[in-house]
């Protein structure tokens, strides 16, 4: 199940109580040795504010599951975050590669599914072209990690055929230009055939030269989206991937940098929203085109009516939703919205949280 799958039952199911534990982790001893005691210890706080709210016989099936949860998880495997997903029907671990803004234990009649939203929009499915004229290889990832090798449309490619073994021609640059050209023109068709398939945008790791000569000969030059140069000395997979992620991370910054102007032009429109009860009510309804949130931002809610609610102090009191962002985020993007999470500073004039509208 693709975490959009698994994002989509978690915000989709209604159930007391609905246990959500989140907490940064570190990838590498001895760091996640500590990742263990700060899980037990947050387990401990949702036992206890369970059985406070409601109660060792009705929450049993909860509580055996928080009893039994730690045995489960292998910190040797942690990424930057863990998620926790407890209920009568749910038992969910999701590692990320993002971090979360807190560790935090929420109990409600629903999960906290913030920091999903925000893997969702931030995970990107991708290709890597290692274009290189002694053999290309193409990788699927997605965010920091290979997903697989392709083995279609021709890849990986051997060394370019092409190549001049007349020492006299090999002399004429324009004739070794063309052979070069005549070797990515075959590439380039077989990536456009992937991406068709796909959808996935391209990173390219080659030379300088190399990628200048294969944009020249692209059929969507649209579709590579970035390039670095290709490290001889630390080609392995590990390290091409690295280096693609990079390139991703800066595009995703300069979305949001976007996404910020286009909310900046929405002003004088009559289509920016930063009442936190009027940018509710809208989610709901489905008029949510573009949500930006400050990174750190929460605001602990009690529902007065389907529609509205008060602010509260403390999340922890029972009848409270932990984070009314969670709610916000996930009906903006189960509504075919957008939504960015940020700590440019650019967003703070505008508010905390900001919603443009469709109308």
């Amino acid at each position: 199940m693709s975490l959009k799958e698994k994002l989509q039952k978690l915000a989709l199911e209604v159930n007391e109580p609905s246990v959500s534990i989140s907490l940064n982790t570190h990838r590498t001893l001895p760091e996640n040795q500590q990742d263990e005691i700060v899980l037990k210890n947050l387990i401990k706080e949702a036992e206890t504010r369970v059985i406070e709210e409601f109660g060792k016989r009705p929450a049993s099936s909860v509580l055996e599951k928080l009893e039994n949860i730690s045995g489960k998880i292998n910190h040797r495997h942690n990424l930057e975050s863990l998620h926790i997903f407890l209920s009568d029907n749910t038992e969910e671990i999701i590692r990320s590669t993002w971090p979360t803004r807190e560790n935090t234990v929420e109990i409600d009649g629903k999960f906290a599914i913030r920091s999903l939203v925000k893997d969702a929009v931030r995970t990107q499915e991708y290709l890597i072209l290692v274009l290189a004229q002694n053999g290309t290889k193409l990788f699927a990832a997605m965010n920091d990690k290979i997903v697989k090798e392709i083995h279609e449309e021709g890849f990986p490619f051997p060394e370019n055929p092409f190549y001049i073994t007349h020492s006299e021609v090999r002399s004429d640059g324009k004739q070794v230009d063309n052979q070069i050209k005549e070797y990515f023109n075959r590439i380039d068709k077989s990536v456009v055939e992937i991406h068709k398939k796909t959808g996935f945008e391209v990173v390219v790791i080659s030379t300088a030269d190399n990628y200048s000569k294969l944009l020249e000969v692209a059929d969507i030059p649209g579709i590579y989206i970035g390039h670095d140069n290709k490290n001889y000395s630390e080609s392995d997979e590990h390290h091409v991937v690295e280096q693609a992620y990079e390139i991703i991370k800066a595009k995703q910054k300069e979305k949001r940098a976007q996404a910020i102007n286009e909310l900046r032009e929405a002003v004088s429109h009559g289509k920016v929203v930063t009442d936190l009860q009027e940018i509710y009510q809208a989610a709901l309804d489905g008029n949510g085109d573009l949500l930006i949130v400050s990174q750190n931002y929460q605001q602990p809610v009690k529902l007065t009516g389907e529609r509205t609610f008060e602010y509260a102090e403390d999340s922890k009191e029972p009848g409270i939703v932990d984070d009314i962002v969670s709610v916000i985020s996930w009906e903006v993007l189960s509504k075919k919205g957008r939504v960015h999470f940020t700590d440019q500073k650019e967003l703070l004039d505008l508010g905390e949280i900001v919603l443009k509208t469709r109308y």
